[in-house]
């Protein structure tokens, strides 16, 4: 008899890892349709180069390590993190946002710890948090939602945006955002982190024009997008529904606790699980089998912990969303975690 050793992720299902990807990705599809709904051509325009940028990095360094490129194309962890990646940034920014993410991602973040099944860490998360700390206007400057917006971005904007800084009309993303009224439109988070600072009442803050009738206009759509998706991953058995779940109980938790106590200082949990990439992270990269933890008990502090980091960081934090730090802090946690929950041996 040969005994074969294989590294994770392990899914106690039938599929294999190329499988499962892919279900991932198809999944992704509707929260992918509601940002381009409400953002524009940028998502799809950042998606196509993400996915090139993305396979064409795996095939490199599957060279440089002399190993088959072409087997590691094919379990589509490449095109999954690219598609995370390209998703979480916002729709214009420039095309080497995209390119230097990547590199973190799959060079370092996978590769260097020996690929896939290898890394502890998320490597779309790690990217996004690198450039959001090392570029910080490109990684904020959201547009406003299509709905709301004077002048909508076209196809041809968006291309000539982040590939050359200027729309065909030769306005750069800042005086886009900017509008006609001289003020910069930011995301429901951003603002409404922003109002309370300043000392304005909640009623003021969800005033203003990007705040819709359960959270943010156009965020509380695609967040709902995910969330079916999210739901379909469960009903195709691709992920298990300790995390996403332990993640949304304990945020809505943690969030309706303190709205009670601090009444219009801090976000309420409806505002907090339809915003910015609540969903996104709940479904899609917390889920992660190579990161997370892998006991029962353990999936259910990791959940935990990644919602309670996100309302953390977002009401005192330095950054509007929490979630990639989040997840990042719960995947440092993982061997401490897996150690204490495992379960007992049978017969012990």
């Amino acid at each position: 008899m040969s005994f074969f050793i294989a590294s994770s992720p392990h899914a106690h299902s039938r599929k294999r890892t190329p499988d499962l990807m892919k279900g991932v990705a198809l999944c992704a599809l509707p929260g992918l349709v509601a940002q381009t709904y409400f953002f524009g051509w940028g998502t799809i325009i950042q998606l196509a180069l993400a996915i090139v940028v993305g396979l064409g990095l795996e095939a490199a360094v599957m060279v440089l390590r002399k190993r088959s490129p072409a087997l590691a194309l094919r379990d589509y962890s490449a095109l999954v993190t690219a598609w995370l990646l390209a998703i979480a940034i916002p729709p214009l920014s420039p095309w080497w946002v995209v390119v230097i993410g990547l590199l973190f991602a799959i060079v370092i973040a996978k590769h260097l710890y020996g690929g896939l099944g290898q890394n502890p860490f998320n490597p779309a998360m790690v990217a996004y948090v690198v450039l959001l700390i090392s570029f910080p206007v490109e990684m904020t400057s959201w547009i406003t939602p299509i709905s709301i917006s004077n002048e909508p971005v076209g196809f041809a904007d968006a291309f000539s945006l982040i590939f050359g800084g200027f729309d065909m009309d030769g306005y750069s993303l800042q005086q886009i955002r900017t509008g006609i009224d001289g003020i910069t439109m930011a995301t429901p988070l951003d603002a409404f982190k922003t109002g309370i600072s300043n000392g304005n009442t909640m009623g003021e803050v969800l005033s203003q024009p990007i705040f819709g009738s359960l959270a943010g206009i156009g965020w509380e759509w695609v967040n709902l997008a995910y969330l079916l998706g999210g739901l379909a991953l469960l009903k195709l058995r691709i992920i298990q529904w300790h995390i996403p779940v332990a993640m949304l109980v304990s945020l809505t938790v943690v969030s309706g606790f303190f709205a009670m106590i601090w009444p219009g200082e801090t976000g309420s949990p409806l505002l907090h699980l339809l915003s910015g990439a609540t969903m996104l992270g709940a479904f899609f990269i917390a889920t992660d089998p190579v990161s997370a933890s892998t006991t029962v008990k353990g999936r259910l502090i990791f959940g935990a912990f990644v919602g309670l980091m996100v309302f953390i960081i977002r009401t005192w934090g330095g950054f509007p969303d929490g979630v990639a730090f989040g997840v990042l802090l719960a995947n440092m946690c993982v061997p401490l975690i897996d150690y204490y929950t495992k379960p007992r041996t049978y017969g012990h």
